[in-house]
């Protein structure tokens, strides 16, 4: 085996049941008959018979043990899996967080040294994983997801099948004892799998495969430039004029719903195939007492999560919110402005233009934008026609 980077292939369903890890071992045995080295680095089957099942005759690798807080919990061996150097490598949920003491935080990192030491890796996730899609599985299905992972790791894999499964196939695949145990079923129904939430669900899974499939298209399969001359015949066209970037501007405080404002600006950015840039203003003088500890608390977050999306945080001290963010749109050549609906005015700052008029007048020829909050919305009467199909894009 030559030592260029692995190929990443990773599984993606809309809910856990639906068959990725099935599908993965299923995938990698094949892959054995041809007479490829092949090995099982972690393997969850959640005692899925099913799943075990496939596993057979697959090398596997043993996990090793790590004691956390004097408790044993089994990870993957790392070490053993780089050792062993395989050809190809099935290593299960991606977005699983490790204990404390081995070599990454993230099974995503532990799958990144696999590929960097040439092994090709087959691994699965759910779309809820998704740390841009965070807010909106929560606002989906009143369960916040907490272990995600960085959208760029899906956006990087070489190959993204979906396992894709109707609402209703995947409810029956519970009633039947195929994805929990007995006694998690009813809770299960009564949750997370309601056949409402899996619809969504199954929606956002299918439109975030389609435009990884897109932005893929767009960067390894450019259409070629060619012009016909008179006798009909292909000749190559000079590359005409690149168009004029797109490059956003998120405008963020430090209140805790800023993070879904940045979520949904780099799902923005990521369908424009744009920049984006994340501006926060924070007043001046402000040190010491329980405001500013929350304050330092709520950046680092915000810190976290624009690193995690691949973004850039920039950080201004000011009281002109506005004047801040006209002079860095103008600096970076921002062509959208996005920000939060805005709270009410109240006292002195009733007086005067508001935020978004002063960002209107000051960037001509900019988008602005404003994302609004979903908990704002109201259910519209009984009565009265939705005028709508769906959740929004």
């Amino acid at each position: 085996m030559d030592d260029a980077r692995g190929h990443l292939k990773v599984f993606i369903g809309m809910a856990p049941g639906v068959g990725k890890t099935y599908r993965m071992l299923q995938e990698g045995a094949a892959e054995a008959e041809s007479g490829r080295d092949v090995v099982v680095g972690y393997l969850e089957s959640h005692g899925r018979a099913e799943t075990v099942a496939q596993a057979e005759g697959l090398e596997t690798i043993p996990r090793r043990e790590v004691r956390y807080r004097d408790k044993p919990l089994e990870e993957m061996d790392l070490p053993a899996v780089l050792a062993r150097r395989p050809e190809l490598c099935l290593i299960d949920e991606l977005a699983h967080t490790n204990a404390p003491g081995v070599e990454h935080e993230k099974r995503y990192e532990d799958v990144r040294d696999v590929l960097e030491a040439g092994i090709d890796v087959f691994s699965t996730v759910n779309v809820q994983h998704l740390e841009s899609l965070n807010d909106q599985v929560t606002q989906l299905t009143g369960s916040r997801t907490r272990e995600t992972i960085p959208d760029e790791v899906l956006s990087a894999a070489d190959e993204v099948v979906l396992i894709d499964l109707t609402p209703e196939a995947l409810i029956a695949r519970l009633r039947a004892g195929k994805v929990y145990r007995p006694e998690r079923v009813p809770a299960a129904l009564n949750n997370f799998f309601k056949i409402e939430n899996l619809s969504a669900l199954r929606e956002t899974a299918l439109r975030q495969v389609a435009e990884d499939v897109e932005v893929k298209r767009l960067i390894r399969e450019p259409r070629p430039l060619v012009r016909r001359d008179e006798e009909g015949l292909a000749a190559p066209l000079e590359p005409a004029p690149q168009t004029i970037a797109e490059r956003l501007l998120a405008l963020v405080t430090l209140a805790p719903d800023s993070e879904r404002v940045v979520r949904r600006a780099w799902r923005s950015a990521q369908r424009l195939h744009a920049e984006l840039d994340v501006l926060v203003v924070r007043p001046t003088g402000r040190a010491g007492g329980h405001t500013s500890q929350e304050d330092r608390k709520q950046l680092e977050e915000l810190r976290r999560l624009v690193a995690m999306l691949g973004a850039r945080l920039r950080v201004e001290e000011g009281e002109d919110v506005a004047a801040a963010a006209i002079r860095l749109a103008r600096a970076l050549g921002s062509t959208y402005v996005l920000l939060g609906t805005p709270s009410p005015r109240r006292g002195l700052a009733r007086v005067g233009d508001s935020l978004l008029t002063r960002l209107l007048r000051g960037l001509p020829g900019v988008d602005i934008r404003i994302i609004a909050d979903p908990a704002l919305r109201e259910e519209p009467a009984e009565e009265e026609p939705s005028g709508a199909d769906g959740p929004p894009a």
